[in-house]
C-alpha cells in the first residue's frame, strides 16, 4: 500500500512532516534514483534517498507506538535546537534508532509539568487537534484580586488576539491574599493561552504547571527533568481517545519494586548532574581525567645548629 513520501520520511525519524515537505520541494529527496516531488506516494520496496543517503524506512504496521511522560522543568524550550544555546526538552530523552520523539503540544519556557512525547506522528497530530477536545489541566498561581465576576467571565469566554477563549472548568484552591492557586482546564493548546486569559483580567500568572493531559497525570515520583515510558494500557487509552487502532506491543520491561527504586534513583542522579553542568560555566557532563599530583621537591637537609663555644676567662697579668 502506497503512502505519502513526507509521511514515510517523518516516521523514519528524518524530521517532521513540514520539514520533509520543505526538503522535497528543494529537490533533496529522490525515489529509485529520480528526484521526488511534493505529493508523491511511495511503496515499501522503493529506495528513498535524502541528500544522497539511503533512508531506512519502516512500515506503519511494523512501528511500535511508544509514549513518554516527561516532567518539564522551567527554563527548557520545546524545540530540537536553539540558536541561543538554551536547554531543550529533547536533551535528556532516551536515544532512538529508526524513529524519533515527537512532542505532543508545547509548554513555554516558564511553564513546567507534564509533556508527552510519542514515536507516532499521527497520534501526536490527532491529540493536538482541537476537534478531539482532549483535556489539559493546569495548576496556576495568580497574583492580583480575583473576584467571582472575573471567574465567571473566564468560564463564559474572553476575547484574545486570536479569537475567543474560555476555561471549561475553574477550581479555586484554599488560600487568602493576592497570590492564589487555581486549577483550570482547557480542551485546546493555543500559544500561552492560560497566561493571556488571566492577563486579560488585569492579573499576572507567576507560576504555571501542567498536571494532566487527558486522564494521564503528572507522575509524582518523576523529578523535574525526568521521564517515564507509558504502559501499553496508557498508550491504548490515548489511541482510543483519538480513534486510532490499539497497539499490541510494548517495549517496557517488567520490573520489581527494587528495580524501580534503582531506576528512579539513577534518574535523579542524572538530572542533578545535568543541572550542575548547565549552571557551571565551561563545564560539560563528560568525565575529565584528574591531573596527576606534582612530585614533591626535595628540600636540602638542614645543617645541625653549631654548638656555642664557651670561652675561658682571660689570664692576663698572671706569673
Amino acid at each position: 500500500m502506497s503512502e505519502k513520501l513526507q509521511k514515510v520520511l517523518a516516521r523514519a525519524g528524518v524530521g517532521s512532516r513540514r520539514e520533509m515537505e520543505t526538503m522535497i520541494s528543494a529537490g533533496r529527496v529522490s525515489v529509485d534514483g529520480k528526484v521526488a516531488y511534493l505529493g508523491d506516494r511511495v511503496e515499501p520496496q522503493q529506495v528513498i534517498r535524502v541528500d544522497g543517503h539511503v533512508v531506512k524506512t519502516i512500515s506503519e504496521d511494523a512501528q511500535i507506538c511508544r509514549v513518554l511522560a516527561y516532567h518539564k522543568p522551567e527554563g527548557e524550550i520545546c524545540s530540537r535546537h536553539d540558536p541561543e544555546g538554551r536547554p531543550t526538552v529533547f536533551d535528556r530523552l532516551p536515544k532512538l534508532q529508526g524513529s524519533r520523539w515527537i512532542a505532543i503540544g508545547r509548554l513555554d519556557i516558564n511553564t513546567s509539568g507534564l509533556l508527552l512525547f510519542t514515536t507516532d506522528g499521527e497520534l501526536a497530530n490527532r491529540l493536538m487537534h482541537p476537534k478531539f477536545e482532549v483535556e489539559r489541566e493546569y495548576a496556576v498561581r495568580v497574583f492580583g484580586e480575583v473576584t467571582d465576576a472575573i471567574i465567571q467571565k473566564l468560564r463564559t469566554g474572553v476575547m484574545l488576539e486570536d479569537g475567543q477563549a474560555n476555561f471549561k472548568k475553574i477550581k479555586v484552591l484554599p488560600g487568602e491574599g493576592l497570590n492564589r492557586w487555581f486549577h483550570v482546564m482547557l480542551t485546546e493548546g493555543r500559544n500561552r493561552e492560560v497566561r493571556r486569559m488571566w492577563e486579560s483580567q488585569g492579573t499576572v500568572v507567576n507560576r504555571l504547571i501542567r498536571v494532566r493531559y487527558g486522564d494521564l497525570h503528572l507522575p509524582k515520583h518523576i523529578p523535574a527533568g525526568g521521564y517515564a515510558e507509558c504502559s501499553l494500557d496508557e498508550v491504548n487509552y490515548l489511541r482510543e481517545l483519538v480513534k486510532l487502532p490499539a497497539e499490541t506491543q510494548s517495549l517496557i520491561k517488567a520490573e520489581d519494586r527494587s528495580e524501580r527504586r534503582r531506576r528512579i534513583a539513577g534518574m535523579r542522579r542524572a538530572v542533578r548532574k545535568h543541572q550542575i553542568a548547565e549552571k557551571t560555566p565551561g563545564r560539560t557532563t563528560e568525565t575529565k581525567a584528574k591531573p596527576k599530583p606534582k612530585a614533591k621537591e626535595e628540600k636540602p637537609a638542614k645543617r645541625p645548629a653549631a654548638k656555642p663555644v664557651n670561652k675561658k676567662p682571660s689570664r692576663a697579668g698572671r706569673g
